[in-house]
């Protein structure tokens, strides 16, 4: 350097800011500068000069797809300007481009704080393309996402708060969901569609830093954190009776008295709102209980629940199995809460079945069968109900690989029987099941029956059709189907316009024959409005019952009718079944809410006893050793009855939809030992303890294609196969598409490449089992 360069005065270079850069950019992209942007960039230069720093909002809804790409540009450089940190927030319904939208949020970097979008369009392919990408933000809020089952599976390592708020279309999780949030420490999802508890816990205990849960809130807070006011001696307390969990209760509070449904709902909650800003503040509340000496809280009012709080027992649930969870629903979760809540478990929900306490691994208890040695694990309960000899033995162990099996997944593997109908194509028929019952003798065997009148023989282990019989030409539903229990080839099928037929399966070919066939059936004197069938354990006595207060004896030898017992009952008999050992007993369940039992040795006229329930019966079935009744009526009441003189021995638990046409099925499980139970405006499948009525797990059903829930029409458990069953299942009342679903709760889905996951059904009927 010359002495003359030396003594030149020093020239100063202003460094480029963010409105020069954005500016520069828009030049390169040959687009016109948008005002509204220029002027964030102005207010921060402001503030960066005022304060050395700034934080930006960036508002999506004044952008159009053009103004991301210069954007873009702009916050590659972002670690050039004294920027804090940087919003970005979409409220407006048009439509942005995503990738642009992630590559702006992937260029902000470690300097994005909170992403709140709120644009309905966003669905599956946004998840999946921002799941592919590290974004770095902090917080994160989705609004209205258009998507069923929520799958966020990319790594989000700076996430400590993810709120779902308002996703109607959220129904559940794909299992990985949240894996690649170790840090999320809040999640919101208040008014979504969630409702399973078992699948739902299971993704949040992946979450090791979760404290903060909510899926309902507190009507003073916007936040997942406490309600400031609980302990407020100012606060108004909500006097309610209600026992239970946490759920919304709107009958105790002045402001919503007269509410019930629909839109009168909403304007009271608007009204409670108003209350609230003028600072009247309501106290969140429990149960009308004291825990421990703390305090005594009267009723939580919360506002925008999800499904799942409608459980009796969500909260409790929650707690026992989230245990790091501080705070729950707004309301802290302190240690007294959490010993009631391990209490109320322990009595209401199996962890797993057959009592075991705890997770093993089936490598260990197949090591333990080899040794001849009982877990360590066991309860003391089982260890005093048992000797050593009956805990070593084959029983014990298969229990307790089916309790490992089932404890290893909470998404059952579900697989449909029916998509064999698909082999019909060809010929142009549709199979559209309405009936189905295992053979008693053969595992692999199954018969069902359809909509349409065929009668279909499948191996449903295999998949291949055993035997098809078609409908007679005039469309008649199959609602009876019965095997006989000496003679397992033989099958008695009854439709809805009276038709009564006995089929040899050897007799009968696997497909359409192209030539004219005459079926080996004896044909037996019809029965009009027929809704059910049952053979009787010597197989030489029919049981036909339907849309009539009457029942008919057929003698299955001839054919011919024995005897019709009018006026057993008020209204119309649903189901009549026989017991499984004896020939001459049998139970009637009907719509007059009574269910009677009967002994063929003497006249019919007087029941040997009668049991009412509170609605209309639906379904009545002997347990397999003839010890119990199992008795299912309208909306969820069912119960268990001794089989020797109606005493009640339990009732289940199951919470009530309100719905007068909500009918309810249950059949046994694992012998007698589980009770399943589905109705047919639920999508839902309700397993518990016969002897405890302790709920061991819900299945949901959903049709794998569109992800829509289907609804039970009819279930059975697998008589050969522990925690197998299967489950008829539509898509809505009034649809033709039904399937028959084999739900496999000791296998994953993991398990299965392509699996068709729970494609399920909702009933078009009323009658029949």
């Amino acid at each position: 350097m010359t002495i003359e360069q030396e003594l030149e005065p020093a020239v100063f270079v202003e460094s480029p800011t963010m409105e020069t850069r954005y500016l520069d950019s828009c030049k390169g992209h040959q687009i016109q500068p948008n005002a509204e942007v220029v002027s964030w960039f102005s207010k921060a230069k402001t503030e960066m000069t005022s304060c050395g720093g700034c934080h930006i909002v960036i508002s999506l809804d004044h952008l159009q797809d053009t103004d991301l790409l210069p954007l873009i540009d702009v916050f590659m450089e972002i670690h050039s300007f004294d920027v804090d940190t940087i919003d970005v927030v979409h409220n407006s319904p048009h439509l942005l481009n995503l990738e642009n939208l992630i590559d702006l949020m992937h260029a902000i970097g470690d300097k994005l704080h909170a992403v709140n979008l709120q644009d309905s369009s966003l669905g599956e392919e946004f998840l999946s393309n921002l799941s592919k990408r590290e974004v770095c933000c902090k917080v994160f809020s989705f609004w209205s996402l258009q998507i069923q089952k929520l799958n966020i599976f990319g790594r989000f390592t700076q996430l400590h708060t993810l709120n779902l708020d308002f996703c109607t279309s959220v129904t559940g999780f794909h299992k990985d969901c949240f894996s690649g949030m170790p840090n999320l420490m809040r999640l919101s999802m208040c008014e979504t569609r969630v409702a399973n508890l078992w699948t739902t816990t299971a993704v949040l205990s992946k979450l090791p830093s979760l404290v903060e849960l909510r899926f309902q809130k507190c009507l003073c807070r916007h936040d997942t954190g406490p309600c400031a006011s609980l302990y407020s001696e100012k606060a108004n307390l909500l006097v309610g009776e209600e026992t239970g969990s946490v759920l919304p209760n709107y009958s105790s509070c002045k402001a919503v008295q007269s509410v019930s449904h629909g839109s009168a709902m909403h304007k009271v909650l608007d009204e409670v709102e108003e209350i609230n800003e003028k600072e009247l503040v309501f106290m969140c509340a429990q149960k009308q209980k004291s825990w421990n000496g703390s305090a005594t809280f009267k009723k939580y009012v919360s506002h925008h629940c999800s499904p799942i709080c409608y459980e009796k027992y969500y909260r409790e649930y929650m707690i026992v199995c989230l245990p790091r969870l501080e705070v729950l629903d707004n309301l802290p979760v302190q240690e007294a809460d959490k010993e009631v809540a391990k209490n109320v478990f322990s009595s209401h929900y199996e962890n797993l079945p057959y009592g075991r306490q705890h997770k093993e691994s089936v490598i260990a208890v197949l090591h333990q069968r080899e040794m001849g040695k009982v877990s360590f694990y066991h309860p003391k309960s089982i260890k005093l109900k048992h000797s050593v000899s009956s805990r070593t033995g084959q029983h014990f162990f298969s229990r307790s690989l089916s309790a490992a099996k089932l404890g290893s997944s909470a998404w059952p593997l579900i697989q449909p029987v029916s998509k064999i109908g698909r082999l019909f194509k060809e010929e142009g028929i549709q199979l559209r099941p309405r009936q189905f019952e295992y053979n008693p003798s053969d595992p692999s065997l199954m018969a069902f029956g359809t909509l349409g009148g065929e009668i279909i023989i499948t191996n449903h282990e295999g998949g291949k059709i055993v035997g098809y019989v078609p409908s007679t030409g005039v469309e008649n539903s199959i609602l009876g189907l019965c095997w006989l229990k000496k003679y397992p080839s033989k099958l008695i099928a009854g439709s809805d316009n009276g038709s009564l037929k006995l089929f040899d399966i050897n007799c009968i070919p696997p497909k359409v024959p192209d030539f004219s066939f005459s079926y080996d059936a004896v044909t037996f004197a019809d029965f009009e409005q027929l809704t059910s069938v049952h053979v009787n354990s010597m197989d030489d006595r029919l049981l036909v019952s339907g849309y009539t207060r009457n029942i008919a004896l057929y003698d299955i030898g001839t054919g011919q009718r024995m005897e019709l017992f009018r006026d057993l009952h008020r209204e119309p008999i649903n189901v009549a079944k026989f017991a499984n050992h004896s020939p001459f007993l049998f139970a009637t369940s009907s719509f007059d809410r009574d269910v009677k039992m009967w002994d063929l040795r003497e006249t019919p006229v007087r029941p040997c006893y009668t049991v009412s329930s509170s609605r209309e019966n639906v379904m009545v079935c002997f347990s397999p050793d003839d010890h119990y009744l199992l008795v299912s009526a309208v909306d969820n009441e069912v119960k268990q009855l001794l089989a020797g003189d109606g005493r009640i021995q339990m009732k289940f638990e199951i919470a009530s939809t309100g719905s007068a046409h909500n009918y309810t099925r249950s059949y046994y499980m694992n012998g007698r030992d589980y009770v399943i139970s589905g109705s047919c405006d639920e999508h839902v499948v309700r397993i518990c303890c016969a002897q405890t009525g302790r709920r061991l797990r819900d299945v949901f059903l959903e049709d794998g294609n569109t992800g829509n829930s289907m609804y039970v029409q009819s279930l059975r458990g697998d008589p050969f196969r522990d925690f197998h069953l299967s489950v008829l299942a539509a898509l809505t009342r009034s649809s033709s598409k039904c399937e028959i679903m084999k739900v496999n709760l000791l296998a994953s889905i993991d398990q299965v490449k392509d699996h068709p996951y729970n494609q399920s059904v909702r009933p078009s009927y009323s009658l029949g089992g």
